[in-house]
């Protein structure tokens, strides 16, 4: 097979006419030669940090949709799915994304679970860390997200980093908002990454530092343009990322976007494509081909250097997209599933009130990280209740492995003015997490989770959409165009609702991730993730 364009050659900062010659899977030559050409040919795009259940697609799905943009790899941390059903979800995950032409690289979930104050479905332990490095189809450990625990040399933590030693696989990183002594006494631990940056100076010092930044512009947090002036000076040390991408956004782009962004802003195109396609192969030592002889035929034919239309996708020789149309054909799969929560009733959320002040969670749009607040309770027949008015809404998370009361909180900035919104996705445990009007309505929403065994849901006094998500309770069994629709229309259900969120599924399904600043919620009470602890939801 020949393929004829422009060769982009990123690593000798070269745009020349040429071919490619392509033979049993790996790219035979790479030459010179001038004619007639109207595009572009180049490595794929590699996506350097996702979690691909946050796309409520199994993987085979995920790839259909991923080839059509230029994405032909990711590096995978399966630590929802691992939260869940521990090893046997994450080889689900592999099984399923073996059975098409993608190039998966999964993890080893550092943190399952995240925290020992929230119920998970499972626990790997430094043994099970252990196990899972040693195989060869495990890339590297993924985030580090107890960076107390690394901080403070807590023994399990520190064997699980060791494992990745012994192995010689590289260590992620999640370390929001760490500067000074420890962020240094985080990366000496081995750790070589973080995409949580949110902020320029905190990323500017992570890379000053030796760390590799990942610039993550996901469905929630979106960074890229806090940090995107970075790339020009440190463009060796830095990736793109999604980290957690819904299905209807995944459908419309995902890292040719960004690379668009950045040329838009006159950036110099090869330092760009250094960082979307070149970094992830180079730092977790991927399998993944680059455009030089002799190496997997991986590349992508795009149109321009400027919108990054992809024409053409190839995986290890083989064509996975042609003008927008996936050639990956679905797989078949099983629906394992850990999910035991009873249907509850409007009185298992009511709160005693005892103080006329609370403490609110503070929800920042396209932020993981929330704001403390202490705000005045409104309270109905000695009930704490939502106060629609002022925009402080009862959140609630409920125990989905087992029977146990329900945890309440309250929120501020979802905006809701009726109704309520559920969802089974709620890093990183995966309870089911509720915000609504009234006791009633989040009791509703809850309930129509439960009912199918996961899903996420949002309903009004007149109306109610759910879209089910058999596999583990975080995602779908249906394609991704099917999967991306349905979303959409409940993500518009929940605006109509009220909420000025830009993706308030997914900035609700972050309320529950205690490793986070500052005040989250999980499903045994509210939580300080500044001081680590648990702390009252009334204010003496």
């Amino acid at each position: 097979m020949k393929i004829k364009g422009y060769i982009v050659d990123i690593l000798a900062e070269r745009i020349y006419k040429g071919e490619v010659i392509v033979s049993n899977g790996r790219i035979v030559e790479v030459y010179e030669k001038g004619h007639d050409v109207d595009a572009y040919i180049m490595p794929g795009f590699i996506d350097a940090h996702i979690h691909i259940e946050s796309s409520m697609l199994v993987p085979s799905e995920f790839a259909k949709i991923a080839v059509t943009h230029g994405t032909v790899a990711t590096v995978s941390d399966p630590h929802e799915i691992a939260n869940v059903l521990g090893l046997d979800g994450i080889d689900f995950m592999i099984d399923n994304g073996n059975g098409v032409p993608f190039k998966f690289n999964f993890g080893a979930p550092s943190c399952v679970p995240a925290t020992s104050f929230e119920t998970a479905g499972a626990i790997i332990d430094p043994e099970g860390i252990r196990q899972l490095l040693s195989r060869p189809d495990i890339r590297y450990l993924a985030e580090m997200m107890n960076y107390p625990g690394v901080i403070q040399k807590d023994a399990e933590v520190m064997k699980k980093i060791a494992w990745a030693k012994h192995y010689n696989k590289p260590v992620d990183g999640h370390a929001p908002g760490l500067y000074g002594e420890d962020i240094t006494n985080y990366i000496k631990a081995g750790i070589s990454t973080d995409h949580e940056c949110f902020s320029y100076e905190e990323a500017l010092e992570k890379l000053q530092k030796g760390m590799k930044v990942i610039i993550r512009e996901g469905s929630a947090a979106k960074n890229f343009e806090a940090l995107i002036d970075l790339l020009p000076a440190h463009y060796k040390n830095m990736m793109f990322c999604s980290d957690d991408k819904h299905p209807d956004e995944l459908l419309l782009g995902h890292i040719n976007r960004l690379c668009a962004r950045a040329v838009a802003k006159e950036m110099d195109i090869f330092k760009i494509l250094q960082a979307a396609c070149i970094n992830p192969v180079m730092h977790y030592d991927l399998d993944v081909g680059l455009l030089r002889n002799g190496d997997p035929a991986d590349f992508i034919v795009v149109e321009d250097l400027k919108d990054f239309k992809v024409r053409q996708t190839f995986i290890d020789g083989q064509m996975v997209a042609d003008h927008g149309i996936s050639k990956i054909e679905s797989v078949s799969f099983s629906c394992p599933n850990n999910f035991n929560a009873e249907k509850k009733a409007p009185e298992d959320f009511r709160v005693d009130a005892s103080s006329d002040r609370i403490r609110v969670i503070g929800a920042l749009d396209g932020e993981l990280v929330t704001n403390q607040l202490i705000d005045k309770a409104l309270t109905e027949e000695g009930s704490l209740v939502s106060n629609v008015e002022e925009d402080v809404l009862k959140v609630a998370v409920v125990n989905r492995y087992d029977t146990k009361p329900v945890a309440t909180a309250f929120i501020k900035n979802f905006g809701l003015k009726q109704g309520a919104i559920a969802s089974s996705v709620a890093h990183d445990s995966h309870n089911i997490i509720a915000v609504g009007i009234s006791d009633e309505m989040i009791c509703k929403a809850v309930n129509q989770v439960i009912q199918y065994k996961g899903g996420v849901c949002a309903v009004s006094d007149t109306e109610e959409k759910v879209l089910p998500l058999p596999v583990a309770g975080i995602m779908s069994d249906r394609s991704g165009e099917e999967v991306g629709k349905a979303y959409a229309e409940i993500d518009a259900m929940a605006k109509q609702l009220g909420s000025t969120l830009n993706a308030p599924f997914m900035t609700l399904s972050f309320m529950a991730l205690l490793v986070i600043p500052s005040l989250k919620v999980s499903d045994k009470g509210l939580f300080d993730a500044e001081k680590f602890e648990f702390v009252s939801l009334q204010v003496e």
